[in-house]
């Protein structure tokens, strides 16, 4: 199917839900091309492993699939759902390009890296650079690794997202729960036992009391409404930056 044919079938999927983020998408270079897929609406059963061949889709041919995808997020002003294996610096470097050729556009769509296994350091440069992007984790996929301990307490505590990464739905309640509890214990976050705030909380803007459950809501709902700007600490540095050049 050539690529052009598959963006505009996304646009009819994506317009005909206009509540609809864009995702799964993503770059990953462990991943190996399957025999076949199971049809539509015949799922294999949980204990059927799918058939791999060893060829994988070259890292270029999946950055081409990708920009176009998310070239479409922007035009539609959607969030994105977006992985990253073993492809970290791919996907910074994508994000900087997007951000590059979009602008502001780019800047108000929310983009979650998803059950993301990168490094603690990459996640604060990330997001100290792109007001955007937003980080979630799961026990399914990064408890594997003890490294997802640093990879919590270096999120941006107002982008940081908690799923299950499950696809048995009578797991998905009891996987995300586990990881709410270790972001909790991580950040120094209570656990609310009663849901004790007010109707409004417009006058409590930083949230000093609130739990976990309450925070993660709180991020949700801002990565849902989307509209991010660019700080303006950093345009101010950027001008700085170019008068001291001029002087």
């Amino acid at each position: 199917m050539p690529l052009s044919s598959y963006i505009s079938a996304l646009q009819e999927n994506l317009t005909a839900h206009p509540t609809a983020l864009l995702g799964e998408v993503g770059l990953d270079r462990a991943t190996r091309v399957p025999l076949s897929f199971p049809e539509p609406g015949h799922p294999r059963a949980p204990d059927e492993a799918l058939q791999l061949t060893p060829f994988s889709t070259p890292l270029a041919h999946q950055v081409a699939v990708l920009e176009a995808q998310l070239a479409l997020a922007v035009e539609l002003g959607r969030a994105v759902s977006m992985h990253s294996v073993k492809a970290q610096a791919a996907t910074k470097e994508l994000i900087e390009r997007m951000r590059a050729l979009y602008g502001a556009r780019w800047v108000r769509i929310s983009v979650d890296l998803h059950s993301c296994g990168i490094s603690a350091e990459m996640c604060r440069d990330i997001q100290k650079e792109h007001p955007n992007v937003y980080l979630s984790l799961s026990t399914t996929i990064n408890a594997r690794s003890p490294a997802h301990r640093k990879l919590i307490a270096a999120c941006d505590p107002s982008r940081l997202l908690a799923e299950s990464d499950i696809n048995h739905i009578d797991m998905c309640a009891s996987r995300t729960w586990e990881i709410v509890n270790i972001i909790a214990e991580i950040k120094g976050w209570r656990i609310e036992e009663d849901w004790d705030y007010p109707s409004e909380d417009g006058n409590d803007p930083e949230g000093e009391d609130w739990g976990v459950v309450k925070r993660l809501e709180t991020n949700w709902e801002a990565f849902q409404r989307g509209g991010h700007s660019a700080p303006p600490k950093r345009e101010r540095k950027k001008r700085a930056s170019v008068r001291e050049q001029l002087t």
